[in-house]
């Protein structure tokens, strides 16, 4: 995970409609970037549905919410179709991104050990600072705990 206070790396993903984003193009606004395993699984379907109420909320304070996995745009288009997501999921599939931000890592479940994506999210300031770093974070919890965060700063 990078640490709080680091220069967040530059990113240049496409969305779920195929249009490129890159971190650049967020300068002066807060930006939530969060990394999730896959779509369309629980956790990572409440995670994302609870970001999507959240969104307005997020708007007020100035921030955007971004969402990354290595899914492919197709996965990400039925994902955020069918649970009317209002926000940019980015498509990773050769994991430039994820590595970048370090959330690729081994993980266990049930004893067997992989490599995959750590549940990860970054509150990232106007200029580009990581200003919060949480990982293996609890996706259900996660987007009211970053609405408390942009409260609090």
């Amino acid at each position: 995970m990078l640490k709080e206070g680091t220069k967040a790396p530059a990113f240049s993903l496409p969305d779920q409609d195929g249009k490129i984003h890159t971190l650049e193009e967020y300068r002066g606004k807060k930006v939530i970037l969060y990394f999730y395993p896959r779509d369309n699984t629980p956790g990572c379907t409440k995670q994302a549905c609870n970001f999507g109420e959240l969104v307005p909320q997020f708007g007020e304070r100035g921030a955007t919410v971004i969402g990354v996995s290595k899914d492919s745009i197709a996965s990400h288009k039925k994902f955020a179709e069918k649970y009317a997501l209002p926000f940019t999921l980015l498509s990773d599939p050769e994991l430039s991104c994820i590595r970048a931000y370090d959330v690729w890592q081994e993980k266990k479940n049930y004893g067997k050990v992989s490599m995959g994506v750590v549940r990860t999210t970054y509150l990232i300031d106007e200029e580009g600072i990581i200003v919060k770093a949480f990982g293996k974070v609890k996706a259900a919890e996660n987007p009211a705990q970053m609405l408390g965060e942009l409260q609090e700063g």
